[in-house]
Formats: C-alpha cells, sequence, structure tokens
C-alpha cells in the first residue's frame, strides 16, 4: 500500500510540472504577441518613407521633362502640372520640396536604387511597371493622340499606320513607345531619350508620325500648322497618371492615395490640370 501511496504522489508531482510549464509558455505567448506586433509596427513605420521625409524636412521628387507635365522656364526653374502638385503636396506635409530630374527610362531604377522618394512623372498605372513598383490612385488622367507629318501621311487611314513603310519615333521606355509597337507592329520605330527629339524628327521628315498625351501633339500642331497635324480625332490608351513608389510600404500608399483623393474632391487637382494642359497662360515662360 505504501509503495502505490508514493507511486501516486510522485506521479501527481510531474503531472502539476507539466501544467506549471504549459501555463508559463501560455503565458509567454500572451505576452510576446503584443510585444512581437508593437516591435513590427515600429520596424514598418520607421522603413517608411514618409517617416524618412518628415525626419529628412524635405521630399524627394524624381521627374523627367516633357511639356506641360514638367518643363524648365526662361530662368531654368522647373514649372508645369507636375511641379506644383509636388509642391502642393510638400508643403501639406510640412516640408520642402527637391526635383530629381531623370532620363525617363532610368527613372524607375532610379527610385528603386533610392535616389528619389516618389515618382511624379506622368507615369501611367500599367501591370508591366506594377511588377516593379506601386501605384497610387490615379491624380491626372490622359490620352494618346498621332501627330504626323501632313504631307509625308496625307490621305492614310488609321490602318495605313501599320505598315514597313511607316517611322514612328517615341522617347525610349515610355508608354507610346510600347503601345506603338502593340498598335503598328509592322511599323519602324525610332527611339530617343528625349521627348523633344520624337517631334523634331516628324518636323525633319524622318519619321512619320509620333503619339504623345494630350495636349501635346495639339499645341505642337497649332506651333507648326504647316508640316504637323493631329489626323484622327481618337484618344488611345486613355489610362490614369499615378504616384510611383517603392513596393512594400503601405504608410506611403494610404498617404498620398488619402493627399490624391482629398484634392480631387476640394477641385484642386482639376483646376491645376486645367490651368495648364487646358490654356496657355503659362506659354510665355518657356521658350517656344
Amino acid at each position: 500500500c505504501e509503495f502505490k501511496l508514493e507511486k501516486r504522489r510522485t506521479k501527481m508531482k510531474i503531472t502539476k510540472r507539466v501544467m506549471g510549464l504549459a501555463l508559463a509558455a501560455v503565458m509567454a505567448v500572451g505576452v510576446s504577441q503584443p510585444t512581437f506586433a508593437a516591435s513590427t509596427s515600429q520596424t514598418l513605420g520607421s522603413e517608411s518613407v514618409i517617416e524618412t521625409i518628415k525626419k529628412r524636412g524635405v521630399i524627394k521628387i524624381g521627374l523627367d521633362f516633357f511639356v506641360p507635365w514638367s518643363m524648365r522656364d526662361t530662368n531654368g526653374d522647373i514649372i508645369g502640372f507636375e511641379p506644383e502638385v509636388g509642391r502642393k503636396l510638400a508643403a501639406d506635409m510640412g516640408v520642402e520640396v527637391e526635383f530629381i530630374p531623370t532620363k525617363w527610362a532610368g527613372i524607375i531604377p532610379a527610385l528603386v536604387a533610392g535616389k528619389m522618394d516618389v515618382i511624379i512623372s506622368g507615369m501611367t498605372v500599367t501591370p508591366a511597371r506594377n511588377l516593379t513598383v506601386n501605384f497610387s490612385v490615379p491624380y491626372a488622367f490622359s490620352g494618346l493622340t498621332i501627330l504626323a507629318n501632313t504631307s509625308m501621311t496625307e490621305g492614310m487611314s488609321l490602318e495605313d499606320y501599320n505598315s514597313e513603310d511607316i517611322t514612328f519615333s517615341c522617347r525610349r521606355g515610355s508608354t507610346p513607345c510600347t503601345y506603338i509597337a502593340t498598335k503598328f507592329p509592322k511599323a519602324n520605330l525610332l527611339k530617343f531619350e528625349d521627348e523633344g527629339v520624337n517631334v523634331q524628327e516628324v518636323l525633319n521628315g524622318n519619321a512619320h508620325a509620333t503619339m504623345a498625351s494630350e495636349p501635346g501633339p495639339s499645341r505642337d500642331a497649332r506651333r507648326h500648322p504647316e508640316t504637323l497635324s493631329v489626323p484622327f480625332n481618337i484618344a488611345f490608351d486613355a489610362g490614369g497618371e499615378g504616384f510611383g513608389m517603392r513596393k512594400s510600404d503601405p504608410d506611403a500608399m494610404f498617404y498620398f492615395n488619402s493627399w490624391i483623393r482629398r484634392h480631387h474632391n476640394n477641385g484642386w487637382l482639376k483646376a491645376t490640370h486645367d490651368y495648364w494642359f487646358r490654356g496657355n497662360d503659362w506659354a510665355d515662360q518657356v521658350d517656344q
């Protein structure tokens, strides 16, 4: 009997010890979970570009030049729709703004490499670009139109542009370049780094046509009515332009989306877009 009693006592001690260890483990998990969550949240917050901008006191905005999105005035200062958006964004954040002019073909790699905080440069949101960067909701909407050398394309239908006898010019890495290659696969394609070269090639007769977002083509046709024209009243590949940002930064996504929606709702984005795209009050500020 004494042996059985001792055996039972030993078994009870072991059971209590196991239960105690299990309870301690549960308590440890209960304590560590919020601690871990708080630590993770702090890490994400400290890595967000928004926190970086606030600490630095400056937002670095990447852009390339194409009228009237972004351009230099006669004094060499950066003006246009995008710089105005960038300056308003910086003012609302309570920071200064620094524009980082970057060739279009290298602007996404520069963002990924951390040379800028955000791209605000008329960049159309596309699935292909979304593989590398994230986009905000659109802050502007535009479509492409064809700008043609009138004498070289007179009497041609839209289908006639898809021919080995036709040459387009475009800016390397841009949405028009991609669209031309898809819409007119038989046509030849001359690619350049600068937007202005595309129009010059059409003016010089080295290319039959180019494509760009309005109001660029219509403005160029008005400036050179004897040579250039917009032959079709069609907006191709109409889409939205968004802020480009690095992946895995929900803080930046939420802030930029909130900012854009606010200024869509209060009319500021539309009024600013109309000033640069529907009027010419700014034209005397730039070289014609």
